[in-house]
């Protein structure tokens, strides 16, 4: 675990949270241009916004609000019986441009900083491996992030966040194979399951599908249901 620095953010809730009440830990990319600019946004009072930690390019991780202190990261948000979250989590920002400047991969040592502090953090507040969500799993009509180039399916090696052990290659057969009213229906009753907010009108439905295709089905982000979706969500919904 490399060495944690410390800048302190003025942008938290100063009243102390119960160790027993975080549950969550919740991933963002600043979508900034640099290190510099977020770490400035995250740390001035006007913007309003914080995390708790901000893991760096070279993997360097800061702390910005203590963990018993909630931190302003995730607005308004949703997750299963939750409602929120901030409440109930750690937020962690990672530096990438986003996809309105240039997304990028996450560099090996962010990676290895992710699953450093994660692995940390699940055995120190013991968070289940399912509570470890991207911001656009619990605001998906809204966010992105930390979006399709994250390694959920890495992480959940570790034991950190959910992934599925489906064939690839079986998968792909069923890319793109349409789904009819019936398995529509039983794919947003699985995402429900999962955690993911009900919706009803039809572009939110759009940005949640992409929500899931970012987390699970991360080749091809078209906000459309096919077999494949249908067959990765009810195996999620069973883990």
């Amino acid at each position: 675990m490399p060495r944690i620095s410390i800048n302190y953010s003025p942008n938290f809730s100063t009243q102390k949270r119960i160790r027993q009440n975080i549950k969550f830990v919740i991933f963002h990319y600043t979508g900034m241009l640099n290190e510099n600019r977020a770490i400035d946004r995250l740390t001035n009072v006007n913007s309003k916004v914080s995390c708790h930690y901000f893991i760096k390019r070279n993997g360097e991780i800061v702390l910005l609000v203590p963990e018993l202190y909630t931190a302003w990261h995730a607005g308004k948000s949703y997750w299963k019986n939750y409602k929120s979250i901030n409440h109930y989590s750690i937020g962690i920002e990672i530096q990438n441009k986003g996809h309105k400047i240039d997304y990028q991969n996450f560099s090996k040592l962010q990676i290895k900083g992710i699953i450093n502090l994660s692995k940390k953090l699940k055995k120190k507040f013991n968070i289940n491996k399912k509570n470890f969500l991207g911001h656009s799993d619990i605001a998906y009509n809204r966010k992105d992030d930390p979006g399709e180039k994250f390694p959920w399916k890495k992480l959940s090696k570790y034991q950190i966040g959910t992934w599925h052990n489906l064939n690839h290659k079986k998968l792909e057969k069923l890319r793109k194979l349409s789904v009819n009213i019936k398995e529509k229906l039983e794919f947003f009753k699985n995402l429900n399951k999962i955690g993911y907010l009900k919706t009803k009108i039809s572009n939110n439905q759009k940005k949640l599908i992409k929500s899931f295709q970012r987390r699970y089905r991360q080749e091809l982000i078209n906000g459309k249901i096919d077999q494949e979706c249908l067959k990765i969500a009810e195996k999620i919904s069973k883990s």
